[in-house]
């Protein structure tokens, strides 16, 4: 199966102005609670920041993946569904691909960077050392 570049980016920038736009603000907001309750609880335990420790630390890799995904794998569903709603009421057509890209955008990356951020900003808060 081909996919059109030119219709896949026309498609993605479709989305700013579409229906359900709200979506596009609410999710990266979820998205910060949450990782702002995890980057709290990193903090709390001494651990590094979550990104920075899932690319420098690969015998704890299996550990991290699963506990972000308990933090935002809900959130990241919940958009995935959301736009394949979107697609039905605008394209009238799914694009799996798009909705994945989709989440990533407003989900896993503002979680990803606000949590690490968030123990960085808290630690150094509290007193203690930020751990790289």
């Amino acid at each position: 199966m081909f996919v059109d570049p030119t219709q896949f980016v026309q498609e993605m920038i479709g989305r700013i102005d579409g229906p359900m736009k709200f979506r596009l603000l609410l999710q990266p907001a979820v998205a910060v609670f949450f990782a702002l309750r995890d980057g709290r609880r990193d903090a709390r335990g001494g651990a590094k920041p979550f990104a920075w420790a899932l690319f420098t630390a690969p015998g704890d890799r299996r550990a991290l993946v699963k506990d972000g995904w308990k933090g935002i794998g809900k959130v990241f569903v919940v958009a995935v569904l959301l736009d394949l709603v979107y697609q039905y009421l605008a394209i009238h057509g799914f694009r799996p691909l798009q909705a994945a890209l989709t989440a990533a955008l407003v989900a896993l990356i503002p979680y990803l960077l606000v949590r690490g951020l968030a123990n960085r900003a808290l630690r150094s808060h509290q007193g203690g050392p930020a751990k790289p």
